[in-house]
């Protein structure tokens, strides 16, 4: 479990908070193997017999006063007793984790440990979009055959496509059979006849270790619904205007109460990976994609307000269905056509998926994703919670999760890998702020309880049948992670603990929100604001600014933070968040579908990552094999003062190596497999959530526009196009003339 906070230092009260100019919180990786610095966790069993507070319910730790007989709750101070149980457990303190470490991993209790084997089948179901291309088939058919060999032995596997019908592959005979099922073509209806009753549920999942050969001998059968096919099955939309006979909708609503009605028999987790070409425009759930164009541009309304919102609760409502059917589903998009994803993310983040998106077949890293995705570890049926010591709460809660209904500050993740970041900021609960005396420090505590797939031990030498080996158990674990801060006593002190990558986190959280709930525009004067009040109040701080007959400044504004070596990151970041397809706006040229993306990607990120997706870090050697600079501005002038041959740009999804013209024509490109350069890459591939396009350029030779672009120090931050207009020098003027302006 990775935390990392905005300041390692708290401000002391509200009046050191606001006066910083910082947000204030945290990130938390709950299922990351390690903390933020590699440790692990102490790991053990009796997560059950944890003492808990009376008072806030948090769990005893290493930071609580233990006497004879009782304990002090480290969040509330409220005095506990110990159960005679406790009491006899603590007394040898070397064998309790919770004794040893503040980073604890317990093994829950299970009941029913033969049925429990049984739920623990793995479940995966492939939905099939018939009405796309046969290249996009290809590419579906080739990353089913990585997610195959993915899959562990004992998992079931179903496979299902969509179109005007949705069909059902049996594949458990000789040959694959499929039955059909026809869509209603009215919006309003619903199939009329329930899955189960076309295919019983277990006749539909087949066994990965047994029928691998007749699912791929049933993927090759897949082929496109013919245009005569959409006529007569879909027929006229309206205006008469042909539909494309995509009904997706209605096929996710049927496959999830299909797996639900076994939810906890059957599987105690299903993932639904449903494979997309275009927007439903069929059926139950169809999305009116004409909004994309015309529709608002007659109207007069802002794009970048109108195609933000979903425009139908249809997707929510399918996740909460989802969640209670215990299935989690990952969106694969392929496509370049308006699809709507504002209206279809629900149905992916809020369920513990993802959502991926490709715009065209040939270069996509489809297989490669899934083949990834379905190769880490994952928890699923998870319960995060957070508790604060007394003197501040948390305040809102960002991630891909939905909240409890009853209880605040729980949030429930149905699959969640060690990836998964999410955020929260902090209020303080008074006006009075923490106590000056340092045995009082900040106390906060990540609850983390979540269910694992064991896989079935090697039972091989034990004389058992091989059929055993199937039983795959599971183990509900509870993990938590205690951590105590110090207090900034200044304002300048906070400033000296800032983590920039974690304050970007809690900005990017900050401005997604804004732009969905009030348009991209007021995303970017929120981001823009929030610099200028932050550059204004560490001026005053360093007291850089002098003042004049009460208002006039006399002294030049330092945007740069150059006192401040923490604070140092964060212009370049915002100014690099401003160029950001994430902020930029449609008129400059940014697919709607590709902003969600980007929304749906950027939130789920630990800051590290974070950072790279949105300022790259640019490298150079001056030979594969030998390291120049580790870290370069992203300006044409640093590669031209740097002097070196060779530059490796890491935008997190894309990698680029690229050859200076100047490079000496002796060096091998692309550079070989064995080198330092491409041992690095392999390692980033290696380490990375999403698979990144790798690039060879040789400038003065290959097209070099994918690595310019990147290079946006001398770009225009307002999207004008005219270069040298507003770069980050102009940027930064543009920054303390806005605080002249503020401090008047």
């Amino acid at each position: 479990m990775a935390v990392r906070a905005t300041v390692s230092r708290f401000p002391m009260d509200p009046d050191a908070s606001d006066n910083s100019g910082l947000p204030w919180g945290v990130t938390v990786t709950p299922f990351s193997g390690t903390d933020e610095n590699g440790g692990q966790p102490t790991y053990g069993s009796g997560g059950d017999l944890l003492p808990r507070c009376e008072n806030c319910y948090a769990y005893f730790n290493t930071y609580c006063e233990l006497e004879q007989w009782a304990w002090s709750c480290s969040l509330c101070g409220t005095l506990n007793g110990l159960s005679s149980q406790n009491i006899g457990r603590y007394s040898h303190p070397q064998s309790c984790p919770e004794m040893m470490s503040s980073f604890i991993d317990l093994e829950m209790p299970l009941e029913g440990s033969e049925a429990e084997a049984m739920q623990a089948r793995p479940v995966y179901v492939a939905a099939v979009d018939l009405s796309s291309s046969e290249e996009f088939l290809e590419l579906t058919k080739s990353a089913l055959q990585a997610a195959l060999e993915a899959l562990a032995p004992g998992s079931l596997f179903g496979l299902a496509t969509f179109s005007h019908k949705i069909g059902l592959y049996d594949v458990q005979g000789p040959i694959p059979v499929v039955k059909n099922v026809f869509i209603p073509q009215d919006s309003e209806h619903t199939l009329p006849i329930e899955l189960e009753d076309v295919m019983p549920l277990l006749q539909f999942l087949a066994p990965v270790d047994t029928c691998k050969d007749r699912i791929t001998a049933a993927l090759e059968t897949l082929r496109p619904t013919t245009s005569w096919e959409r006529t007569t099955g879909a027929g006229q939309g309206l205006d008469g205007v042909l539909m494309g006979g995509r009904g997706f909708g209605v096929a996710m609503e049927a496959l999830l109460n299909y797996l639900g009605s076994e939810y906890g028999n059957t599987f105690a987790l299903a993932r639904v990976f449903a494979f997309l070409s275009g927007p439903p425009d069929y059926g139950a759930g169809q999305l009116d994609t004409r909004r994309y164009g015309e529709q608002y541009a007659s109207k007069g309304e802002d794009a970048d307000r109108a195609l933000l919102p979903e425009q139908t609760p249809f997707y929510k409502d399918l996740a909460a269905v989802a969640v209670q059917a215990g299935v989690c589903v990952d969106i694969f998009a392929v496509t370049n056509e308006y699809t709507d994803l504002a209206s279809l993310k629900f149905l992916s983040i809020e369920s513990g998926g993802s959502l991926f998106l490709y715009s065209n077949p040939d270069d996509s890293t489809l297989p490669q994703d899934l083949y990834r995705m379905l190769s880490r570890p994952y928890a699923f049926t998870c319960v995060l919670r957070l508790r604060t010591s007394s003197e501040f709460k948390p305040g809102h809660a960002y991630g891909h999760f939905f909240p409890d209904p009853q209880y605040e500050n729980v949030q429930h993740i149905i699959c969640c890998d060690s990836y998964a970041t999410y955020a929260y900021d902090f209020d303080f609960a008074n006006t009075v702020g923490f106590s000056r005396n340092a045995s009082e420090q900040p106390v906060l505590q990540i609850a983390f309880q979540y269910t694992v797939v064991v896989p079935p031990e090697d039972l091989s030498t034990s004389g058992l049948v091989s059929a055993s080996r199937s039983k795959y158990s599971l183990q509900r674990r509870l993990r938590i992670r205690t951590l105590q801060f110090g207090t900034a006593q200044k304002v300048d002190e906070l400033y000296d603990s800032v983590d920039p990558e974690a304050v970007l986190s809690l900005l990017v959280h900050k401005v997604i929100l804004a732009s969905l709930e009030q348009g991209v525009r007021e995303g970017r004067m929120l981001l823009h604001d929030w610099l200028v009040i932050l550059t204004a109040q560490y001026n005053d701080t360093y007291k850089i600014l002098q003042y004049k007959n009460g208002n006039s400044i006399t002294a030049q504004v330092d945007a740069a933070f150059s006192q401040c070596p923490q604070l140092q990151p964060l212009p370049r970041l915002v100014f690099a968040l401003l160029r950001n397809p994430l902020l930029r706006f449609h008129e400059e040229g940014v697919h709607p579908d590709y902003r969600i993306y980007l929304q749906c990607l950027f939130s789920a990120l630990e800051p590290s990552s974070l950072h790279r997706a949105v300022y790259p870090v640019l490298t150079s050697y001056s030979t594969p094999d030998t390291k120049a600079y580790p870290r370069h501005s992203l300006s044409r002038a640093a590669l031209i003062t740097s002097g070196s041959p060779i530059f490796f740009l890491d935008a997190f999804t894309t990698l680029i190596v690229f050859y200076s013209s100047t490079a000496d024509p002796t060096l091998p490109f692309p550079p070989p497999h064995d080198c330092l350069l491409r041992t690095t890459i392999n390692k980033l591939k290696q380490d990375r959530s999403i698979t990144p396009k790798l690039i060879f350029i040789r400038g003065g030779q290959d097209d070099s526009t994918a690595f310019e672009n990147y290079l946006i120090e001398e770009q225009d931050v307002d999207g004008s196009g005219l270069t040298s207009v507003m770069g980050f020098v102009s940027f930064l003027e543009d920054i303390s003339q806005s605080v002249v302006e503020y401090m008047k």
